[in-house]
Order: C-alpha cells, then sequence, then structure tokens
C-alpha cells in the first residue's frame, strides 16, 4: 500500500473526542499550517500572542493578507504557504513553516523580510513604513555553532550593540531543539506550540494541548481540516512536492559531487602531465647540457691535435 492510498483509505474518527493513533498530516505540513491558521482565527491570535509575548487583550484586529482558497489546487508560483498577517492594522507579521533544510534560509528569510518591508507607495511618508517581523519555524539548526530554541535577529551596532531599527526583525523557532526552550519562551508556550506542530498520534496531541484553550482549538482545526478529504489531497500534494524538490536536490548534488570529482580528475592528470612535462624539459637541459660538454671536449682534443 503506498502512502497516498494510507491516506486516503483510512477513515477518520467521526469526533476529535474517539481521535486515536496516527495523525495524518501535522502542522509540519505547510499546507496544514496554512489552513488551520486561515481557517481558524483564535488559532492565529493564539500564536501570535505566545510568539510576541502579547495579552489577547494586545491585538485590536489581525487579517491576513494573503489568503488561498482553502482544498483548491496550487499553482507552482504560489507554492510558498506563507501566513501574512495585518496586525492592529500597524504591523506585518509573516509566518512560515520550512522543515526541509535547503541550505538557504538566511538568504531567503532576508529577502522575504525586505519584500514586506518594501510597502511604500509613491508619495508616502517614511515614517509611514510599518515595522515587519518575518518568522521561520524550522526543523533543524540553522546555525549549528549556535544551536537555540527561539532566536530573534534585528539590525544592530556591531560595537555597542545599540538597535539600529526596531522596525524590521527576523524570528527562528526551531522545532529539533525544544528541549532548549528558555523560562521566558515556556512561560508563553511557545515550546508547547512547537510540541503540538509535531506531535503524530492524536493521543499526543491532546496531551499536550491540556486545558490551553488556545492549544485545544489548534488540535480541533487539525481534526476539522484533517477530516477534509479536499484538504487532505492538498497536503499530500504539498508533500510530495516537496519530496520532489529533495529528490531534485539531492541529484544536483550527486551530479556536482560527479562534476567535482571528475574535475578533481582531469586536474590531477594535468597536473601529472605538468610534471611529466617538467621532467622531460629537465631531461633535455641536461642533454643539452652534456652535448655542450662533449662538443667542448672534442674541441680540445682537435686542439691538442693540431698543437702536436
Amino acid at each position: 500500500m503506498n502512502q497516498k492510498e494510507h491516506f486516503t483509505s483510512s477513515p477518520l474518527a467521526t469526533s476529535f473526542i474517539n481521535a486515536k493513533g496516527k495523525i495524518p498530516y501535522n502542522m509540519t505540513n505547510d499546507y496544514m499550517f496554512r489552513a488551520v491558521l486561515q481557517s481558524n482565527n483564535k488559532v492565529l491570535r493564539g500564536l501570535i500572542c505566545a510568539l510576541l509575548h502579547l495579552q489577547e487583550s494586545d491585538i485590536r484586529s489581525e487579517e491576513i493578507t494573503n489568503t488561498i482558497v482553502l482544498g483548491q489546487s496550487i499553482a507552482s508560483k504560489e507554492i510558498r504557504l506563507d501566513v501574512n498577517v495585518l496586525l492592529n492594522d500597524d504591523r506585518l507579521i509573516n509566518l512560515e513553516m520550512q522543515v526541509a533544510n535547503e541550505l538557504n534560509w538566511p538568504n531567503r528569510s532576508v529577502l522575504y523580510l525586505c519584500r514586506s518591508f518594501d510597502q511604500l507607495n509613491h508619495g508616502q511618508n517614511y515614517n509611514e513604513i510599518k515595522p515587519v517581523i518575518h518568522i521561520g519555524f524550522l526543523d533543524y539548526t540553522l546555525f549549528e555553532e549556535y544551536p537555540e530554541f527561539y532566536a530573534t535577529y534585528k539590525l544592530i551596532n556591531i560595537n555597542n550593540h545599540h538597535i539600529y531599527s526596531d522596525n524590521m526583525a527576523l524570528s527562528v523557532v526551531n522545532l529539533s531543539k525544544i528541549d532548549l526552550a528558555s523560562e521566558e519562551d515556556r512561560k508563553y508556550h511557545i515550546d508547547k506550540w512547537a510540541a503540538l506542530f509535531k506531535a503524530k498520534t492524536w493521543e499526543e496531541i491532546k496531551m499536550i494541548a491540556g486545558n490551553s484553550e488556545y492549544l485545544s482549538e489548534a488540535t480541533k482545526s487539525i481534526f476539522q481540516m484533517c477530516s477534509d478529504a479536499q484538504i487532505r489531497k492538498m497536503c499530500l500534494e504539498i508533500e510530495e512536492y516537496h519530496l520532489d524538490m529533495q529528490c531534485f536536490q539531492r541529484i544536483i548534488a550527486e551530479q556536482e559531487e560527479a562534476l567535482a570529482m571528475k574535475d578533481g580528475t582531469i586536474a590531477e592528470q594535468k597536473e601529472a602531465l605538468a610534471e611529466k612535462d617538467e621532467a622531460l624539459a629537465m631531461k633535455d637541459d641536461t642533454l643539452a647540457k652534456q652535448e655542450d660538454i662533449i662538443r667542448k671536449l672534442k674541441a680540445e682534443v682537435e686542439s691538442l691535435r693540431n698543437n702536436y
């Protein structure tokens, strides 16, 4: 039985209370991530409050500005399933799930941040720019020498650490390092959100949610989305897309490695030929010197014969 048959033929429980066993797709699937946050405003609010250390009363309004039609096929150019949120009409939040390490996240996230920051229309004042924060959920360690669960980066003076601007920031939630969550991370339940995203069974996800109003709402939304055959189909398509991309990247990496080995072999052959040419040149030089000595000796012998 292949993966597609497994997910489409396995019936879900008729109610969340009775749900047991493996979750077809959790929120590390970026389509499920998008579907849950777009379909449930309370989950979106709860997650933003946790990440930005806010109280729900701090949020007057939130609007996803790049909504999609859930369950509808996605064009390849729209395969990036980030969630852009206008918060309180005065701040832009970009949320993105990226579990596969494509070795380009620093540059990608900076590019996305700059695109969001470039928001002024002709004639607008620079002071009208809304602050922007990009938050990426990664299932790998971005900087191996500095492992961290929840890290935030800003523009600062490298000498005195004075912040140049508070209007743009990058944050990374490392789903593979939940054990490194700080006391503050745990206070705002960011570690529980991360664990919920990665939960693989309904029993596990219920235990993580516990009595939390927002986490419980998220688990119910995941169940709702998993109960929708069209949503599951789109989750599978996204999963297969990422698997194809990983396969292509592996093929490219193998080809680059083969080319590098070929280039290395060619370089070694060129070096060997150069050494051979150098040896032949030295040999020719030695022969030339020997011939010159022989000529001089012959000339001396001839001179001696003529004198006698």
